[in-house]
C-alpha cells in the first residue's frame, strides 16, 4: 500500500471509538437484529423489502431513499416505492417491538422521556403536512413537515422510539389533499402537544421513567405542564426566555397598612436572572465531548408564571443553566413541578437529556436516512420514519458493543479483520462521532456519543 494511503488508515483507524475489531459480524448481527421487526410484515414479500430498505438505510448511499436503495439493488424503483407507500401492512408492531427493547435494555427508574419536534424542508405544499411554519434546520419560517419525536434517555444511553406527523389545521380540514396523500379519514387535527400526550400514553408504561422533558416549544403552554401534572408525571421542560414570572423566594415589597399584602413583581426569566447576585449561583463541572470539561451555573427558585397577563395559577420550579458558548454567557430556562429540595445536580442531569435526543435526530438523519426520504403521501412518510428509527437503533447498539472493551465480539479463528463476515465483499464503514452542538449540552457526566457505523 502507498504510503500516503497507509497513514490516512491509520488516522481514520485512530478516530474511531471502539476497535475495528468490534464490527466483526456486523452483517450477521443486523440479520438477528431484524428479524423480531421483519416478522411483523404480513408477507414473504413485504418481509423481503423490509430487509433490503433496512440494509439501504443502514449502507453508504449519499441519499437513503426508495429510488436509491432500488437501484443499489438493480430493482425496480416503483416496487420498492409501492412498498413503502402503498403496500399492506402494519408499522405499529415495529413500533410497539423497537419501545420494548429500548425499555428492557435502556431503562432506568431516573430515565427521562424527552419530546423534540424537528422539521424537514420540503419543495412546493403537495407532501403530506407540509407548509410555511418554524424550521428549526433553517432557523426560519419556511416550507417543511414537523414530526413529534419521543426519545428515551438513561444513564445508559439515548434513543428515539416513536413519533407523529404533527398535520397542521388547514391540512386537517381539506378534503382533497387529506384524499391525495392517504391520511386516515378518522384523523382529527392534534396539537403538537396532544400528540406528545398521546405517544405518551402509550409508550410510558413501556419506558421506565422519572421524568418527561421538553424544548421550549413543548414547555410554553400551561396546559400542557399541568396536563402532565396531573397525569403525576414529574417533569422539566424549557420554556422560552420572555416567560414572566414571580419569584416566591424573594422579599416582597413593603406592607403599606392598607389593603392586600404586596407580592414580588412579574418579570421576564431573563431580566430575573441578569439580576440576580453571584453568590445564587452553584458551580458544577461536568464531562461533556472531545473538548473536554465543561463548567456549568445553576439557579433553582420556586415561582409563578404568567401567560398571556394571567397567572398560571400554580407554583413551580424554576431551573436555569448557564454556560459559555462560542465565547458568550449562554442561559437555559425550565419550569418544573419537582420537589424543591431536588438536588441541582439531578436537575442538570435532566436538563441536558433534552440535548442527548437533539443528537439522536443527528444520528438518525446523518446515518439512517431519517429525513432522505421522498414520499408524499401518510403511509410513505410514516414508514420510511420507522424503518429508520430501527435502523438507528441498530447502530446505537453496535457502538454500545464497541465500548464494552471487545464484549461480546464475534471472535472467529485466525486473524480475520472487519469485515470477515462479509462473503460477498461488502465493507464496513465506521468514522469518529463528534456532533455538532456539543458545547451547549449541560449537566451531569455524559454517557458518550453513538459511534455512527455504515454497512454497505
Amino acid at each position: 500500500m502507498d504510503q500516503r494511503f497507509e497513514l490516512r488508515k491509520q488516522q481514520l483507524l485512530a478516530d474511531c471509538q471502539v476497535p475495528p475489531a468490534a464490527f466483526r459480524g456486523a452483517v450477521r448481527r443486523l440479520e438477528a437484529f431484524a428479524q423480531p421487526f421483519i416478522a411483523t410484515m404480513p408477507s414473504p414479500e413485504t418481509q423481503e423489502y423490509s430487509r433490503i430498505y433496512l440494509a439501504g438505510l443502514l449502507s453508504d448511499l449519499p441519499r437513503k431513499n426508495a429510488e436509491a436503495i432500488a437501484y443499489r439493488n438493480d430493482l425496480d424503483r416503483q416496487r420498492i416505492q409501492e412498498f413503502l407507500g402503498y403496500s399492506d401492512w402494519d408499522r405499529d408492531p415495529m413500533r410497539d417491538e423497537l419501545a420494548r427493547q429500548v425499555g428492557r435494555e435502556l431503562g432506568r427508574p431516573d430515565g427521562v422521556i424527552v419530546f423534540d419536534p424537528s422539521a424537514f424542508p420540503k419543495k412546493g405544499t403537495a407532501s403530506v403536512g407540509v407548509q410555511r411554519q418554524w424550521c428549526g434546520r433553517l432557523g426560519k419560517v419556511d416550507n417543511c413537515q414537523v414530526g413529534i419525536y419521543l426519545g428515551y434517555v438513561s444513564e445508559a444511553e439515548h434513543a428515539l422510539v416513536d413519533f407523529r406527523l404533527y398535520l397542521p389545521k388547514d391540512w386537517a380540514k381539506d378534503k382533497a389533499r387529506r384524499q391525495a396523500c392517504g391520511v386516515p379519514e378518522g384523523l382529527r387535527y392534534q396539537t403538537r402537544h396532544e400528540l406528545a400526550l398521546e405517544m405518551l400514553e402509550r409508550r410510558g408504561a413501556v419506558l421506565l421513567h422519572g421524568w418527561v422533558s421538553g424544548d421550549d416549544e413543548m414547555g410554553r403552554p400551561a396546559w400542557f405542564r399541568r396536563e402532565l401534572n396531573g397525569r403525576e408525571e414529574r417533569y422539566l421542560l424549557a420554556v422560552p426566555s420572555n416567560t414572566s414570572i414571580r419569584d416566591l423566594e424573594t422579599e416582597p415589597p413593603s406592607y403599606g397598612g392598607k389593603g392586600r399584602h404586596p407580592k414580588a413583581p412579574f418579570q421576564p426569566v431573563r431580566a430575573w436572572c441578569e439580576a440576580l447576585p453571584a453568590a445564587a449561583w452553584t458551580r458544577l463541572t461536568v464531562r461533556d465531548g472531545e473538548k473536554g470539561p465543561l463548567e456549568v451555573e445553576i439557579v433553582k427558585r420556586r415561582v409563578e408564571s404568567k401567560v398571556e397577563r394571567r397567572v398560571v395559577g400554580f407554583e413551580e420550579l424554576l431551573v436555569v443553566v448557564r454556560y459559555v458558548e462560542g465565547g458568550k454567557l449562554k442561559y437555559d430556562y425550565h419550569l418544573s413541578n419537582a420537589a424543591a429540595e431536588t438536588p441541582v445536580s439531578e436537575l442538570a442531569r435532566v436538563a441536558k437529556a433534552e440535548h442527548r435526543i437533539e443528537e439522536c435526530l443527528k444520528r438518525g438523519k446523518s446515518e439512517a436516512g431519517l429525513g432522505d426520504y421522498q414520499v408524499r403521501n401518510w403511509d410513505g412518510w410514516h414508514n420510511h420514519q420507522t424503518l429508520s428509527l430501527i435502523a438507528t437503533w441498530f447502530l446505537l447498539q453496535e457502538a454500545r458493543r464497541g465500548k464494552k472493551g471487545g464484549a461480546g465480539i464475534d471472535g472467529a479463528a485466525g486473524e480475520s479483520g472487519p469485515g470477515d463476515d462479509l462473503p460477498q465483499g461488502l465493507p464496513v464503514r465506521h468514522r469518529g462521532a463528534q456532533l455538532a452542538g456539543a458545547d451547549s449540552l449541560a449537566g451531569a457526566e455524559r454517557a458518550g456519543a453513538a459511534v455512527p457505523l455504515q454497512i454497505m
